[in-house]
């Protein structure tokens, strides 16, 4: 048989990318090189935009029970001063707590039984690619299971999620920029026997003589990781005893069990090109990013969630030329968040002693002041399939005549005409309504001036509220990733921005 996508990686890119196909009623062939999940931590933290994707899915409450929802996050310099203290929103712009820590096995054990449970799923691990042949028309993957035989699989297209090392980018060696951000370190991780007082949550050390991140991994476990230097004997350095006298300050053999240590190289890295004819590149096979802002598996996840909408657009007759508008709209997200996590990475790892006792300086004297630091806003999609806005449609809770939830869970996910008053609709010519239709696209109107009458939903935190009066917008189209395609000031510019859309996305 031919598959609509065959997904090379089934890491947390991979699972989440089949899961959307699959639920939209596309038939999907994951293949995979290891014969079972890692089962083992890697990622540390997602962010609320990621747990909205899991509300889709339907597993928001299922990943509950292998995170902690994380408060805020502090500096400490050598001496133990405190230099730097976030607190995390919540709830976040997404409806959800900002930040989550978690513990990767439980994340992927949840998106695992999931994707296998859809039927149009189809999950290969143990089989390792070795070609990938693009005809034009379809793309006929070859691989080799444990045993050696091989097996071909068709797809009309392929996308490879499958790592920084993986098959995929390599096969179609295309230009990779390298920031030349290269850095050595040493990953512990604890699975903790009881709670331990005193244990900080989420904290970097930036102390010159060896910087630490500290960080909590899900209810159960904890993570140190050490920044080495460049002779430092990576084999002697993972030696059980080594590593616990590293962590003697804070934790002990009777507390923990050590469940994991890796010398693990950070690099940053973007490939030039994401797509080749039907073959496109999603996560770590795309990019590459340092640790610091925890947005290197959210990263992927957002590539999973623009390209599944897209790929089944195209599947469903419209034109190819939309997957082309993938990285312009992902590659300069990806840039912003790299070159901020590089650059509070060096911030936070000066090993000049000089420069760090002036960096203290300034950062205490900041805290003094009262200066609070300014909140990292990632920005929104350019270019691409957007219009004239390209942020996430802010989620908060609505009350329709049925029930009380979440946006996303009453008016639902597809493209969404958001409109801040019946009114606002009156003015659509019969050509764009007609559009709208064939599109699949819904409509959510708010009253907000009163939960009785006038409207399909009221307002019932406020959100869309203040929302709609700080865009100055009377309307948005939404497209299915949340994300908001562009806003209308006037009822006469909502038609003309739908009519915009219906040039965009032609069939094919």
């Amino acid at each position: 048989m031919t598959y609509d996508v065959a997904i090379v990686g089934y890491g947390p890119t991979g699972m989440v990318l089949a899961t959307l196909l699959g639920k939209l009623g596309r038939k999907v062939v994951v293949i995979e090189r290891y014969s079972g999940l890692y089962n083992l931590p890697r990622a540390a933290a997602f962010d609320d935009e990621t747990m909205r994707t899991f509300q889709h899915l339907g597993i928001a409450e299922a990943m509950l029970e292998g995170t902690n929802i994380q408060r805020g996050y502090e500096w400490v310099n050598g001496a133990g001063e405190l230099l730097l203290d976030i607190e995390y929103d919540n709830p976040g712009p997404c409806g959800w707590p900002a930040q989550y820590m978690m513990f990767q096995p439980h994340v992927e054990d949840v998106l695992d039984a999931t994707a296998k449970s859809i039927p149009g799923v189809t999950v290969h691990q143990g089989f390792t690619v070795t070609g990938l042949d693009d005809d034009g028309q379809q793309v006929t993957v070859t691989a080799t299971d444990g045993a050696g035989a091989e097996q071909t699989f068709a797809a009309r297209y392929v996308v490879g999620a499958d790592g920084g090392n993986g098959f995929v980018r390599r096969h179609l060696d295309g230009p990779v920029e390298d920031y030349g951000f290269f850095e050595n370190w040493l990953v512990c991780d604890f699975e903790m026997k009881h709670e331990v007082e005193g244990l900080p949550s989420f904290r970097q050390v930036c102390n010159p003589a060896q910087p630490i991140s500290i960080v909590n991994i899900g209810p159960k476990h904890h993570r140190f990781s050490f920044r080495l230097e460049a002779d430092d004997d990576r084999e002697a350095v993972v030696d059980p005893d080594r590593v616990w006298a590293r962590v003697k300050d804070y934790l002990t053999r009777d507390q923990a069990d050590l469940i994991r240590v890796a010398n693990y190289t950070f690099r940053s890295r973007i490939v030039g090109d994401w797509r080749k004819g039907r073959i496109l590149l999603a996560g770590d096979a795309a990019h590459e990013m340092p640790p610091f802002l925890a947005q290197g598996m959210v990263s992927g996840i957002r590539d999973a969630r623009n390209l599944s909408w897209k790929l089944d657009m195209v599947l469903s007759g419209y034109g190819d030329s939309l997957l082309d508008t993938y990285q312009p709209e992902r590659e300069p997200h990806v840039r912003f968040i790299t070159e901020k996590a590089i650059e509070l990475g060096r911030v936070q790892t000066m090993r000049d002693p000089d420069e760090a006792r002036e960096r203290d300086e300034r950062m205490i004297a900041a805290r003094k002041a009262n200066q609070k630091p300014d909140k990292l806003l990632y920005p929104g999609l350019t270019g691409g399939m957007i219009a004239n806005d390209g942020r996430l449609l802010p989620q908060g809770l609505v009350s329709s005549s049925t029930k009380t939830a979440l946006f996303d869970d009453v008016v639902g996910t597809g493209w969404t005409l958001v409109a801040k008053g019946p009114g606002v609709l009156e003015d659509l010519t019969p050509e764009v309504r007609r559009f709208w239709s064939e599109l699949g696209g819904r409509t959510a109107v708010f009253n907000l001036h009163s939960i009785v009458g006038g409207g399909d939903l009221s307002d019932t935190s406020g959100i869309y509220t203040r929302w709609f009066d700080e865009t100055g917008a009377v309307a948005a189209v939404v497209r299915p990733d949340s994300y908001v395609y562009g806003l209308a000031k006037t009822s006469s510019a909502l038609d003309d921005l739908l009519s915009q859309l219906s040039r965009a996305i032609v069939r094919s």
